[in-house]
């Protein structure tokens, strides 16, 4: 009798086992896969901002400091990889495409040129898009990182192999509050 109790309580620490992984992989597979959503999106943003700088470029020769910034903040925003490199990274590259917004803003041939004007609403779009992909991501994260350090989960969880995930946090920069100067 005392041989089917322990082959009982041993069966039932295996299922427990095998429930606490397979919750714990699903919950770390969801979280990889909305990183990859922001990926995604991301990548779009890289592609069409050479486009708007180049639609700038050609509509008019000057204000090569801007465009060179643009160029070379998307140029490490596209390099850079993981939540951690990537906050900082996005956030030069949104600061750097403001002031290429800002110039369109200050240039009437810019700003009634279709071509910018279009680019502009993809990119605002893709904004919007980059900001939802990052909420989910930052919850599925905290999901999964709540299932391992929670108990029962957390007796199992680094012996299996299950590590906290970085969340996708806003630098500093992108904090401050924009100042509106009304004239």
């Amino acid at each position: 009798m005392s041989f089917w109790i322990i082959v009982g309580v041993l069966a039932l620490v295996g299922v427990w086992l095998i429930a606490i992984y397979n919750g714990l992989v699903g919950s770390r597979n969801q979280a990889k896969t909305a990183w990859s959503q922001i990926d995604v999106q991301l990548k779009r943003r890289h592609d069409l901002i050479p486009n708007l700088v180049q639609v700038v470029k050609d509509a008019m020769g000057y204000e090569q400091e801007t465009l060179t910034k643009v160029v070379q903040a998307r140029n490490a925003a596209a390099a850079a990889t993981g939540p951690a490199q990537s906050g900082p990274a996005e956030a030069a590259l949104s600061a750097a495409t403001r002031g290429l917004f800002a110039l369109v803003e200050s240039y009437p041939q810019l700003k009634a040129n279709d071509n910018i004007k279009q680019l502009q609403e993809e990119l605002t779009t893709t904004e919007n898009k980059i900001a939802f992909a990052r909420q989910f991501y930052n919850d599925s994260v905290n999901g999964y990182n709540t299932r391992i350090q929670s108990f029962p989960a957390v007796v199992a969880a680094a012996s299996l192999g299950f590590h906290e995930m970085e969340l996708f946090n806003m630098p500093e920069a992108e904090r401050e509050v924009p100042k509106v100067a009304l004239r």
